[in-house]
C-alpha cells in the first residue's frame, strides 16, 4: 500500500508540474529514421514501439496515421495520434535525436554499429474555428496505400497527401479505410501544425513548440541508448541514466518525463 501511494503521489506531483499551454492535449508524434541505413530504419520501428507500449501504460489511445515502410527493414517515417490527458505533456520530453548502439543483425560481420532516429511532438489542438484553411492554398493529392491494408484498403487510391502551399508543410494519411477518413485526419494533423505555428508569434516560441531542427546523425542525440558492449541508456540533457534497456524499450520512460519537467 505504501509504494503505491508512493506511486500515486509521485504522478501526482509530476501533473502539477504539466502546466503548459497545450500540456492537456492529445500528441502528434513523428518518428523519422536518419543515420545508419536499414539499421536506422529499425531503429525508428523500436523507437515506435516503445511509444506505443508508454501509450498503453498510461490508458492512452494511440492511432498510426501515416507510415512509410523501409526497403528491408524497419520504417523510414511513421506518425501516431496518441489521445489522453498530457499525452504532450509528457512526450513533448521526446523531441531530438536518439541514438542507438548495438551489434547490427544486418551486418553479415556482426560488427557494432550506430544509428540514429528522430522524434518530433506536436499538440493536436481542436480549435478547427481558429485556423481557416483556403482550399485555394492546398494541393491534396491522391495515391495508393503501401502496406499489408485491409480488404479495400490497398486496391483504390485511398491514401492522401496534403501540401500547404504557403508554408511547404506536407502532411499524409494512408491508414484510415477510405479517402474520406485520411482527408479528414490529414487536415487535422495540418491545422495542428499551423494553428501551433500561428500561435508562436516569435522565433523562440517556435523552437519551444516545434523543437530545435537537427541533422538526425552523430553529435546531435539527446537520449543514447546502448545494447553492445554493455546495456545503457543515457539521457544527455540531464546525465540520468539507467541500465535496464529493456525496460525502457518496453514503454518505461516515465524517468526522462520526470527529469525533463523538473529541469522546466
Amino acid at each position: 500500500m505504501i509504494e503505491a501511494l508512493r506511486g500515486d503521489i509521485h504522478k501526482f506531483d509530476l501533473e502539477l508540474k504539466l502546466s503548459g499551454e497545450y500540456d492537456q492535449a492529445d500528441a502528434i508524434l513523428t518518428v523519422q529514421s536518419g543515420a545508419g541505413g536499414t539499421d536506422a530504419q529499425d531503429w525508428a520501428e523500436m523507437l515506435l514501439r516503445m511509444y506505443l507500449r508508454f501509450a498503453e501504460q498510461q490508458g492512452y489511445s494511440a492511432e498510426i496515421i501515416d507510415v512509410s515502410p523501409g526497403e528491408e527493414a524497419g520504417i523510414k517515417s511513421a506518425t501516431a495520434l496518441v489521445s489522453g490527458q498530457y499525452a504532450y505533456g509528457y512526450l513533448k520530453a521526446e523531441k531530438g535525436v536518439h541514438r542507438l548502439v548495438r551489434i547490427s543483425p544486418f551486418n553479415a560481420q556482426a560488427k557494432r554499429q550506430t544509428s540514429f532516429a528522430g522524434v518530433e511532438v506536436l499538440p493536436n489542438l481542436n480549435f478547427e474555428q481558429d485556423i481557416k484553411l483556403n482550399p485555394a492554398e492546398l494541393r491534396i493529392d491522391t495515391f495508393r496505400s503501401s502496406g499489408a491494408g485491409g480488404q479495400h484498403i490497398n486496391k483504390t487510391d485511398s491514401a492522401v497527401r496534403i501540401t500547404h502551399l504557403p508554408t511547404g508543410i506536407v502532411v499524409q494519411c494512408q491508414n484510415r479505410r477510405s479517402q474520406i477518413q485520411n482527408r479528414d485526419t490529414a487536415l487535422q494533423v495540418l491545422r495542428a501544425r499551423l494553428l501551433t505555428l500561428q500561435k508562436a508569434q516569435h522565433k523562440e516560441k517556435i523552437s519551444e513548440i516545434q523543437g530545435e531542427q537537427k541533422d538526425i546523425a552523430w553529435g546531435q542525440q539527446i537520449r543514447s541508448y546502448v545494447f553492445h558492449p554493455y546495456s545503457l541508456v543515457k539521457d544527455h540533457r540531464f546525465n540520468i541514466e539507467t541500465a535496464n534497456v529493456q525496460k525502457v524499450m518496453d514503454g518505461d520512460i516515465m524517468l526522462f518525463f520526470a527529469e525533463y519537467l523538473k529541469e522546466q
